[in-house]
């Protein structure tokens, strides 16, 4: 009984800390909006350089809410096994009562009774498989929440679009630049390969 009770104090006891871990999420949350607003704030003062540093701290503050939300999912998991093993502990002290029970349906040969404490057996055991099935398939579904590096510009535009604001131009957006160059490049070396060719032809 006694180590029963000390594996329901644990479950409490991380319960608890799941709610803590919760907490600070939504904490995180709402710093996250906060430092949004502080970007649009700078973004209308024309301050890209503020806004851009706002942007990180609001990219911080997501990832650590995903930390903290998925480090609570795995208490989460682990509680449930415990619980999962303090109801097999119930069950196991319960067992012993239940074989005596059988014994005596058959040493009196009561098959009603036996049949009756083999179907209440049996319950318990299908609950305990339920619950099993169900916590693998929760643990299974419980995907690792990762938090893309590299959003500042992307979070910048995205308040901006959000705001109606004209920035757009002064953010540096690098991928839409790179493949103009390239087919520049490519224009040139095809003219200088054009213009190389009518010289020999010449020659």
């Amino acid at each position: 009984m006694g180590n029963t009770e000390k594996l329901l104090n644990q479950i409490m006891e991380l319960k608890f800390t799941a709610k803590s871990l919760q907490r600070q999420a939504r904490k995180c949350e709402k710093e996250e909006k906060s430092e949004k607003l502080k970007i649009k704030k700078a973004m209308e003062k024309g301050n890209i350089d503020g806004a851009r540093i706002y942007a990180e701290n609001a990219i911080r503050k997501r990832t650590e809410q995903m930390n903290y939300l998925r480090l609570a999912s795995r208490l989460d998991a682990v509680v449930a096994r415990l619980d999962t093993q303090a109801k097999m502990a119930t069950i196991n002290k319960s067992m012993g009562s239940i074989v005596k029970s059988l014994e005596s349906s058959l040493a009196t040969g009561n098959l009603q009774k036996m049949s009756e404490t083999m179907d209440q057996f049996e319950k318990q055991f299908v609950n305990m498989e339920v619950q099993a099935e169900f916590m693998e398939s929760a643990m299974a579904g419980s995907t690792s929440l990762s938090t893309p590096e590299g959003e500042v510009n992307s979070l910048m535009q995205q308040v901006a679009d959000d705001y109606g604001l004209e920035v757009s131009v002064g953010l540096p957006q690098p991928a839409a630049h790179a493949v103009p160059t390239k087919e520049t490049e490519k224009v040139d070396e095809d003219d200088l390969s054009r213009r190389l060719a009518e010289l020999k032809a010449r020659g």
